[in-house]
């Protein structure tokens, strides 16, 4: 039972990937959703179509696979929210195998919130690809400086962030500041560069820790593809800890306990 509430779960990233001020509940005939798909123009557009494709999939609408090629080509779309988009609803369909090919090379993707999509989304097709993807949303985020600048910090140990929360900015010269921004949820666990110290290229900034909600689905993911290597990253979460909810340690046990199994 719970092997089948956890495969056919939607995740809970989705809420990260709608535009913050835009509702996509409206229905879209089918010749908007031609349309739509295609409106490069219209980031937006694309975005209505790819949530009420969603749905059709979650209703077992065999009529929207004709718009699967165009759905896993949006992988590679310049602009991030859409890739994220793309790399979670091609896990509602985990037997197109248009779209486990198509996640499979997302996990290669630059933007942190596009591979974590991408490795829960193979999870569903029972990959164990993204597997060390699915381990790194249970570690600290290590945020690295873009370039060579003077760090001022604009953020506390214990915020909370969001993905595109601003958490430093780099001085790096006579024009504007750079902005540092959180590439994904969790809280600012550390600062390991000195405030006002001068950092170079890649040079490793500040740490985030995860979020409870990222914590939740990869240990769900893990229940489906984990093996023993994944324990000792598991294992972490069985233990109570003040502030987590209570369903962390619950399928923290239940993963460890699958993995052991098999």
């Amino acid at each position: 039972m719970l092997l089948a509430v956890v495969t056919l779960a939607a995740f809970v990233l989705a809420p990260y990937l709608f535009w913050r001020g835009t509702w996509f509940g409206r229905p879209l005939t089918d010749a908007q959703l031609e349309q739509y798909l295609l409106e490069d123009a219209k980031p937006r557009h694309i975005q209505h179509a790819l949530v009420q494709i969603s749905s059709r999939i979650e209703r077992r609408d065999p009529a929207v696979q004709r718009w699967y090629p165009r759905i896993a080509a949006l992988g590679r779309h310049s602009i991030t929210e859409l890739r994220v988009t793309a790399a979670w609803l091609m896990g509602q369909d985990n037997q197109s195998p248009v779209f486990h090919e198509a996640v499979r090379g997302m996990l290669q993707d630059s933007e942190p919130l596009v591979r974590r999509n991408a490795a829960l989304a193979l999870a569903r097709f029972n990959d164990a690809q993204g597997r060390p993807e699915l381990r790194g949303m249970l570690q600290p985020y290590t945020v690295r400086a873009p370039r060579e600048g003077l760090l001022r910090y604009r953020l506390t140990v214990g915020d909370v962030v969001n993905p595109g929360t601003l958490m430093a900015r780099l001085e790096v010269g006579g024009g504007e500041p750079l902005e540092i921004r959180s590439p994904v949820p969790g809280k600012l666990e550390r600062k390991i560069a000195v405030e006002g110290a001068r950092v170079g290229a890649g040079e490793e900034v500040l740490a985030i820790a995860p979020s409870a909600d990222h914590v939740w689905e990869a240990l769900r993911a893990l229940y489906l593809v984990g093996t023993a290597e994944d324990l000792p990253e598991v294992e972490r979460f069985t233990r109570v800890v003040r502030d987590w909810p209570e369903k962390i340690t619950q399928q923290a046990q239940l993963t460890v306990e699958r993995i052991r199994s098999r």
